[in-house]
């Protein structure tokens, strides 16, 4: 009787357990961080908030708060305007990657890799890794669609 009660308890709390959570897409794990507010305000503001909620995969180079105000004074501010807005796609566009590039990919490894915007970024995992001449300070933030790659920098198109 216990084992029969045991076991209908036992299965009556597994039933009761979500089935794994599905990981947030990389829009909202982003603002989800806390430290991207720039970062999704400019997403927002670029109309790229769909696609980065799309089913991807991506890798995004994800600039901290931090890293937009080391930007020039009123850079920012400028970007965010709606006459801007070619500008900011294409600078937003620059971070990312059409596929899921996670750290232990590209160890030990230099590389071009074509972004979204059409150009292509210098990731260098030798020591460390720099994309262009961004850090990555924390990388493998895996979203449903991809994953993130926090950077120190803001990276700018040539």
């Amino acid at each position: 009787m216990f084992r029969r009660t045991f076991m209908g308890a036992a299965a009556a709390f597994a039933l009761a357990l979500p089935v794994k959570a599905q990981a947030a897409d990389i829009v909202d794990t982003a603002v989800s961080a806390g430290s991207f507010n720039t970062l999704v305000a400019a997403v927002q503001a670029a109309d790229l908030v769909d696609t980065l909620k799309s089913e991807g995969p991506f890798t995004v180079f994800a600039p901290t708060d931090e890293a937009f105000a080391a930007l020039p004074e009123g850079t920012v501010e400028t970007l965010l305007l709606p006459e801007n807005k070619d500008q900011l796609v294409e600078i937003l566009t620059y971070h990312v990657v059409p596929a899921k590039v996670m750290s232990g990919d590209i160890a030990g490894k230099r590389a071009k890799v074509l972004t979204v915007q059409g150009d292509r970024l210098n990731v260098n995992a030798k020591n460390g890794v720099k994309v262009n001449d961004a850090k990555v300070v924390q990388a493998d933030i895996e979203a449903s669609n991809g994953v993130i790659h926090v950077v120190d920098a803001v990276i700018l198109p040539e």
